[in-house]
């Protein structure tokens, strides 16, 4: 007999895993998570077990816990906040006879799950034999809704095989679902132990509502469940409620031949101030919506989002079927991260998981919302607003750290500081450029004045006044910005950071010309025209460090005069350097964890010359080892610029397939949200060659040998268009809307619906820089490595 296929399946528009692989399921329920950027349900089976991490999330809704220190310091944070694993509804048990479905038990003579790129939903088909004999086929569907925020639904079916049967089906409501965490800070873990506190629980009919209450935050939430049963006569229902369960109980023979159907719909919201009985009454009102639209209606709505979406994001890749899937894998989840959190937080493991206690950090501007921004910029609006929301503590925090304007959390849930390591956290005050380069880009890219007026010019504003109390005009005429930790986390505490600097100076730059447009909004802030004038000027006397021994950009003050790090002596087993070697040696050697100095030639490519992007690149590469998910996609998208074109692809493949892959060892914790945006930042910024400087849109596409053809839709000032890239040309083509004006290289395009196609120049064959032993991209099996590439497992 021939064993069944274990794994995942190359498909274009779906994830596939085959068979049953026990081991695997915290994987699974990672990339197998459903969510809309307000419900996030981890993929765990509809049983409940066998099951690896099981986990339903609110985005926003978390527990305190505190923060103590071997030895205290002003400033630092007293706080922390986690993610909390909220009343699970996807419980559905089932008896066949008075054998419980479990997987680890029997036998399933098939089994496959399926995540639907464009339905959204997850599908699932069992046959299982139970230990005696007895034969079930077992289909269920699963959704997070697009279109109605507050609601999830599950579909699911069980069918006699061999001969007629009775079913039981438990469907569930269930807080404090025991977890078993991995959590090494044991106050984290003291507060994720049943951190609910039950306040309300009813049953009625097939529907149950169960209220609960944070222990410390005070934050409360309300699940409630309903159903609708298609069931051979006879059947016997009953529904109990108490403090941490419901329970719809089913009882029904069901002959060979007949199916019994079950449809749950379930509703979650969660608020910090409305009362118990308003919550419920919410809840019930969603799942009253629910019903009224039905099953078919849902999926139908889900399908209308999705169409929409792929119409404005898709992206096709010819000459690699894994790469087409990873990144459709990418852009789904991206999707599922940001689409309707309405001025929430995107967290970098979206709803997918708890991994980095559900914390918010710059990856969300400075990855997700560069892919949100041109696919569904009203996410992109939201994640902003959500920036704008907590600007009051930003400037209480700056008030505590004796600054002006707003200085924005490195990582929180809620708007306040939850980084207990100053080094890599307070002091990485690039944050607050981030966040101003994202409001950038969404308003050259939409012109939205309403949001510049209600949001963008004040928190370019108070963004813009923390960097003139950060930085000082030195004696020999420059400004500069000493003290602060760039991207690259090996190095910390550093003077005139390049990335940090060269995004203050934008920022101030920005925030002067904001306020000018706005400038009723400017006055109420107290902006007057010194006040401009000194922002112009700092920003033109900024700082940027240069090695003119070495001809490249130091990536911050005597950064080039460090000595080397060993990386022919560091075993591969001591990678990442952070968990096996003391902070103190790495912030004292030339090693980059991550792209700072390379990231700032992507999001501030203007300030440098080709040839210095060039010089800069192949030095920074033989430092970056990349014990960071954020590196890869912006090392894919310098090498393409740099005319490195098959160690782009490379790196592209990392990116895309590091979730997929699990490159990291880590997406049982959820899955890496800006590395998959970043996904999106290889193709377009990458091979696209797409750049939005001074808000103007350019291409300088090109494509590697690996692939025949890609192609990608942009969201632009209203208007929808797609660029296609060949070998030796590529085609302009404007979708929807008004005709817009791009460049190919250097040459204006006015878009229109009839394609316009400019031939690509040929790219000159540069030598691949090394990088250090053991940190080459990331290959696939039967990929042929280049020269000097040494595998790191």
């Amino acid at each position: 007999m021939t064993e069944p296929l274990i794994g995942y399946e190359c498909s274009p528009w779906e994830l596939r895993w085959q068979s049953l692989a026990v081991d695997q399921l915290q994987r699974t329920e990672s990339t197998f998570a459903l969510s809309n950027g307000h419900i996030g349900m981890r993929g765990t089976l509809e049983e409940a077990e066998p099951r690896g991490l099981p986990g339903t999330y609110l985005n926003g809704f978390y527990e305190e816990h505190g923060l103590p220190y071997a030895e205290a310091g002003y400033g630092y944070p007293e706080a922390g906040q986690t993610v909390v694993n909220v009343t699970d509804g996807k419980v559905i048990r089932l008896l066949v006879g008075d054998e419980p479905l479990d997987m680890r038990y029997g036998h399933a003579t098939s089994h496959h799950r399926v995540l639907d790129f464009r339905s959204g939903t997850l599908r699932r088909d069992t046959e299982w034999t139970s230990p005696t004999g007895r034969r079930v086929r077992v289909k269920t569907e699963r959704l997070v809704s697009f279109t109605q925020r507050a609601v999830a639904a599950i579909r699911y079916e069980v069918e006699p095989i061999n001969d007629g049967i009775q079913l039981v089906v438990q469907s569930d409501l269930l807080a404090n679902e025991p977890v078993d965490s991995d959590v090494a800070d044991p106050r984290v873990a003291a507060a994720l132990e049943a951190p609910l506190l039950g306040e309300y629980a009813h049953a009625h009919d097939y529907s149950a509502v169960l209220v609960h209450q944070t222990k410390r935050s005070g934050l409360r939430v309300a699940a409630g469940m309903d159903h609708q049963l298609e069931a051979a006569d006879g059947f016997r229902a009953s529904i109990s409620a108490e403090e941490d369960l419901a329970r719809l109980t089913l009882a029904v023979d069901v002959p060979k031949g007949e199916s019994l159907r079950l449809t749950k719909y379930l509703g979650y919201g969660w608020s910090a101030q409305r009362s118990l009985p308003a919550l419920r009454s919410q809840v019930e009102a969603a799942l009253a919506g629910a019903l009224q639209t039905g099953w078919e209606g849902l999926l139908a709505e889900q399908r209308a989002y999705l169409d929409q979406f792929w119409g404005t994001a898709d992206i096709e890749i010819d000459g690699d079927d894994e790469l087409q899937q990873a990144i459709r894998f990418a852009l789904f989840h991206v999707l599922q991260a940001g689409a309707r959190g309405e001025s929430r937080a995107i967290p970098s493991k979206g709803l997918t998981g708890p991994g980095y206690d559900g914390h918010a950090f710059w990856d969300t501007e400075t990855f997700v919302l560069q892919a949100l921004t041109y696919t569904l910029p009203d996410a992109a609006r939201d994640a902003l607003r959500w920036r704008h929301a907590t600007l009051d503590k930003a400037r209480d925090r700056a008030e505590q750290l004796g600054l002006a304007g707003a200085a924005f959390p490195w990582r929180s849930i809620n708007g306040a500081e939850c980084s207990a390591y100053w080094p890599a956290g307070t002091a990485a005050f690039h944050v607050n450029a981030d966040i101003a380069d994202a409001t950038v880009r969404y308003l050259d890219a939409t012109h939205d004045r309403d949001f510049e007026r209600e949001c963008g010019t004040e928190l370019l504003t108070e963004t813009a006044r923390v960097w003139m109390a950060l930085g000082h005009h030195d004696p020999h005429g420059g400004f500069r910005i000493d003290g602060v930790t760039g991207p690259d986390e090996y190095s910390a505490v550093v003077d005139n950071n390049v990335y940090t600097n060269l995004m203050a100076q934008r920022n101030l730059r920005e925030a002067a010309a904001s306020c000018e447009r706005q400038p009723d909004v400017a006055a109420g802030l107290g902006v007057d025209a010194d006040e401009l004038a000194d922002w112009r000027e700092a920003a033109d006397k900024m700082l940027v460090p240069f090695d003119d021994l070495l001809k490249v950009h130091p990536q911050s003050d005597g950064f080039t005069a460090h000595a080397v790090w060993d990386f022919k002596g560091t075993p591969a087993d001591r990678y990442p350097l952070l968990l096996n070697y003391p902070y103190f040696d790495l912030y004292r050697k030339q090693v980059v964890k991550q792209a700072d100095l390379v990231l700032a030639m992507h999001l501030r490519g203007d300030a440098f010359t080709l040839e210095q992007k060039k010089r800069n690149f192949a030095y920074y590469e033989a430092l970056t080892v990349r014990d960071s998910s954020l590196s890869a996609c912006t090392q894919a998208v310098l090498a393409a610029e740099c005319g490195h074109l098959d160690l782009a692809y490379d790196y592209l493949v990392e990116t895309a397939l590091i979730d997929v892959r699990d490159l990291h060892s880590n997406v049982r914790n959820g899955l890496h949200i800006a590395s998959l945006a970043g996904a999106w930042m290889g193709v377009v910024a990458g091979f696209g060659g797409m750049r939005d400087h001074g808000g103007e849109l350019t291409f300088r596409p090109c494509l590697p040998v690996a692939l025949q053809r890609i192609a990608f839709r942009m969201s632009y000032l209203g208007s929808r268009f797609v660029v296609e890239v060949f070998p030796d040309r590529a085609s302009y083509r404007l979708v929807e809307g008004q005709p817009l004006t791009v460049k190919h290289y250097d040459t204006p395009v006015k878009l229109s619906e009839d394609a316009t196609t400019l031939p690509v120049p040929p790219v000159v064959p540069a030598e691949r820089p090394r990088q250090p032993p053991g940190c080459a991209p990331r290959r696939r099996v039967g990929q042929v490595p280049s020269e000097g590439d040494m595998i790191r497992a």
